[in-house]
This record gives C-alpha cells, sequence and structure tokens, in this order.
C-alpha cells in the first residue's frame, strides 16, 4: 500500500498555534519535507518530536520530488510542511502535490495557520470577498501592470511583500488604485504583531519614516 502526503500547515509566528492533529501526523509519518530544516527543527524541538527532514525549497524543489515520491510508493507516509503557514501558499509544495496526484497517490490537506486568513480576520475591511495575489512584482513596470489589472476588482486585496518595499508599493496604490483604505499586518501571532490601518497616503508617510525588517500581509480595500 502506498503511502500517504500529508500536506501540514504549521504556525506562523506563535508555536503553540499549532493543532493536536497536526503534531500526531507529524510524530507518526516517516518523514518531513520542509522548507527550512533550520525552522522545522525549532517546531519538532518544542514538541519533543525528531524526525528525518528532507530540505524542499524553491528553487530546488524539482531535485527533492522523486525522492519523496519514491518514498511514497514504498509505503511511506510523508509530511509536507513550509516555514511558517500552509505549504504551497506563496511557499513551495504545489510541483509535490501535483506530481503525487499524477502518480496516483493519495495527498491529504491537515490545515492549520495562514497569514491570509489570519490578518483578514482581525484587519476591519470587508470580509465577504477577497482576492489573494500573493507577491507583486519587484519591478516597477510589472508592478504597475499587475496593480492596473486589479483596479476595477471590488474583494478585497491581500498582497505579501517585504517590509523593505512598503513605501514604494503605498505609493503605487495611491497612483493606481486610488487612496483606498490599507491594512499593514506584520509579526502576526508574535510578540510584536503590529496592525497599521488608515488611507494609502497616511501608511505610506508612517512607514517611510521607519525601519521595518521582514514581511508583512497587506490588505487593500476593492473598489467601490
Amino acid at each position: 500500500m502506498a503511502g500517504r502526503l500529508y500536506i501540514v500547515g504549521t504556525p506562523i509566528g506563535n508555536l503553540e498555534d499549532i493543532t493536536l492533529r497536526a503534531l500526531r501526523i507529524l510524530g507518526e509519518v516517516e518523514a518531513i519535507a520542509c522548507e527550512d530544516t533550520r525552522q522545522t527543527v525549532k517546531l519538532l524541538n518544542r514538541y519533543g518530536l525528531q524526525k528525518p527532514l528532507l530540505s524542499y525549497f524553491h528553487p530546488r524543489e524539482g531535485q527533492r520530488i522523486p525522492e519523496i515520491i519514491r518514498l511514497l510508493k514504498e509505503g511511506r507516509d510523508v509530511a509536507l510542511v513550509s516555514d511558517a503557514g500552509t505549504p504551497g501558499i506563496s511557499d513551495p509544495g504545489f510541483p509535490l502535490i501535483r506530481e503525487a496526484l499524477k502518480e496516483g497517490l493519495l495527498v491529504v490537506p491537515v490545515p492549520g495557520p495562514s497569514a491570509v486568513t489570519t490578518a483578514l480576520s482581525a484587519a476591519g475591511l470587508p470580509t465577504h470577498r477577497f482576492l489573494f495575489v500573493g507577491f507583486p512584482p519587484p519591478k516597477k513596470t510589472g508592478l504597475r501592470k499587475f496593480l492596473k489589472a486589479l483596479a476595477g476588482e471590488d474583494a478585497t486585496l491581500v498582497f505579501y511583500l517585504p517590509t523593505r518595499r512598503l513605501a514604494e508599493f503605498l505609493g503605487a496604490v495611491m497612483e493606481l488604485l486610488g487612496d483606498r483604505r490599507v491594512v499593514v499586518a506584520r509579526e502576526l501571532t508574535k510578540i510584536h504583531e503590529e496592525f497599521l490601518r488608515g488611507a494609502a497616503s497616511e501608511l505610506q508617510a508612517a512607514v517611510g519614516s521607519r525601519t521595518i525588517k521582514g514581511e508583512a500581509t497587506v490588505l487593500v480595500e476593492g473598489s467601490r
């Protein structure tokens, strides 16, 4: 009997944000495919788990897929995790999941934290309809084209963004989408969790005078 590929959601910051089922699965599988072994070890150590770890990260995902598929075909269960949140959501995972399904293997989701839903839940923007668009293009021309295509979208827009690009991004939002309401969520579930709320122009002024590290989840009000 072939093994199962478990897609396991892991904490986005606070290590207490993991389900009992996720801990059970991580304790039962034969191996864990992870984005960064150093990050996954912190989680495993927190809960006294020891498992073989397979480094699975972009852009070298393809090199690990045959090995993981072989393990599954040998009847060994494998868990796929990312550094934080749900695998495959702007994180490595999709190519492996696609290949496992092509091979007729069982893929089992084990739901858990996601920065998208965490930020949405406390942002104060409409949540009945939202569009997750991930990381915008890094170059100015690509960013402008990207935002123009979203200008008429009435759903709340959700982006992932390196904080060093916040001021530039908010300026582009003002120019191409208008001075809409924006929420910048950072350090979610951590000690220094922060939500910045206001018009794009207000937040651009606020973040422009600060040095902020890491990544942020940025929510932009949809068109009216």
